[in-house]
């Protein structure tokens, strides 16, 4: 069952084939969670835009659900005239714009992602986590514990120790479930349900 259901990720379908002189990438920053609705304004104005998005699977109370994603939140990556920029802003989704000094390098990164894309590779956000990094559970049965990264896992799992009753609990979790709290070594307490 799709929970957030994947929106528009290219368009126009020819965007990397765009000229760099006439249409440059710029990068729109984003209100919070705006991303695909910015995407859904921009295709009917014709200006072209890039939005990459992966699938997250969740199960709770037994079902699975689905969410599609932006890879890169908080970002939408346009290539319009300057003259259409104007209309970006109108939407009242965006921040701000941010220049982009290399177009090459950005332009190439963003091509050979979209390749992988076709290509079917899975992708995900990749947190930077170590052993001994305080994590916080955003998904699944343990949503809200806090605990200690012991080892990374097969493939985008690591295994975390979590306190409960006084008794630490290793359990495996995918990395997308988990955001950093601090680093190994900083201060940080782990959640526990006793006193």
């Amino acid at each position: 069952m799709p929970l957030l259901e994947r929106g528009p990720e290219v368009s126009p379908s020819g965007l990397f084939d765009l000229s760099a002189a006439d249409t440059p990438w710029t990068v729109a920053h984003t209100r919070s969670r705006q991303e695909k609705s910015l995407a859904r304004q921009l295709a009917p104005l014709g200006i072209g835009f890039y939005l990459p998005q992966w699938e997250k699977r969740v199960r709770r109370s037994g079902r699975q659900f689905v969410s599609y994603l932006p890879l890169f939140p908080g970002y939408v990556f346009l290539r319009a005239e300057p003259a259409a920029r104007s209309a970006v802003f109108r939407s009242g989704l965006i921040v701000r714009l941010l220049e982009v000094r290399d177009q090459e390098l950005l332009h190439e990164e963003l091509q050979q992602l979209r390749h992988l894309q076709e290509a079917g590779a899975t992708m995900a956000p990749f947190a930077p986590l170590v052993p001994g990094d305080l994590v916080h559970v955003e998904d699944g049965p343990f949503r809200g514990y806090r605990g200690r990264v012991l080892r990374e896992q097969t493939g985008l799992r690591l295994v975390v120790s979590i306190s409960i009753l006084r008794q630490n609990v290793a359990v495996e979790f995918d990395r997308s479930c988990l955001t950093r709290v601090c680093r190994g070594g900083e201060a940080g307490e782990e959640k526990s349900a006793v006193a």
